[in-house]
């Protein structure tokens, strides 16, 4: 049944435990993402770690509140890293998110999504195409961009999150985040966002902070792409491009406050189909 308010999901209220938290934030990201995702951690009141080395990755993901893992630039050495410090997340109890990017491109990085999927992610974020291809376990899209529309994606998503009791985020125009039972749908964001590079492999590394001292994975979920979005809205409104809104959006993440975030429109969440 919808809900015409966020209910109790209350983005300002989880920005205000990340900020509280400062959660350590252990990403094993690709090599464009780094310094971006870095940044925007930074911006938004976490602490970044890009730890990448097999020989202490499982052993940092145990010290650390959360885990990103991000299969954007892949090699042995890191898949096994990945792999070996998502399993090690798992058995600690500590909050892992995977970003399989263009997972469906290769059959490599096909193999690689679903061993790490076997290490039972926290959530899922990619773009439809991603999500697709991830549920399937077959091949689908070109790269890093998504072919498809994010609706198109929506029951693949539904059935990923059953199939592994997680939570699968679709992001996109509008957002779609579901744990199988609930599905919300998130507007915001800004149409230059897709114009700078790794913005969307950055978002995974603030779900990941959002889900530090969560109670429901769901709704940390929902409010860091709130809260992303609405970054986003603000730097677009006074960006003249790529480049400014590339600033611009960080500015924001570091400046949004409560009263920024309870003017939100109020965010559609429904029963999942």
């Amino acid at each position: 049944m919808t809900t015409a308010s966020r209910g109790p999901i209350d983005p300002a209220a989880h920005l205000a435990r990340l900020r509280e938290r400062a959660p350590l934030i252990h990403n094993i990201t690709n090599l464009v993402a780094m310094n971006p995702m870095a940044n925007v951690l930074l911006a938004l009141g976490a602490s970044p770690a890009m730890v990448h080395a097999r020989e202490e990755a499982a052993e940092f993901a145990t010290l650390a509140d959360a885990l990103t893992v991000n299969i954007g630039t892949l090699s042995p050495q890191w898949v096994a890293a990945m792999e070996e410090a998502a399993e090690a997340a798992r058995l600690a109890g500590k909050p892992w998110v995977l970003d399989p990017v263009a997972v469906g491109a290769t059959a490599y990085r096909r193999a690689a999504g679903q061993r790490l999927l076997e290490r039972r992610p926290t959530v899922i974020r990619g773009n439809a195409s991603e999500i697709l291809a991830l549920e399937a376990g077959g091949a689908g899209g070109r790269g890093v961009d998504s072919s498809d529309p994010v609706e198109a994606a929506e029951q693949a998503a539904v059935a990923l999150a059953r199939r592994l009791d997680a939570v699968v985020a679709v992001t996109g125009e509008v957002d779609r985040v579901t744990d199988g039972r609930r599905l919300a749908h998130i507007p915001g964001g800004h149409a230059l966002m897709p114009r700078v590079t790794t913005l969307g492999c950055a978002l995974t590394g603030v779900v990941a902070a959002f889900l530090v001292g969560a109670e429901d994975p769901f709704a940390a979920t929902v409010a860091a792409l709130a809260c992303y979005g609405e970054a986003g809205r603000q730097a677009g409104a006074v960006a003249a491009g790529p480049g400014s809104f590339a600033v611009a959006f960080l500015d924001a993440l570091h400046a949004l406050d409560s009263q920024q975030l309870s003017d939100l429109p109020p965010l559609e969440v429904t029963d999942a189909p």
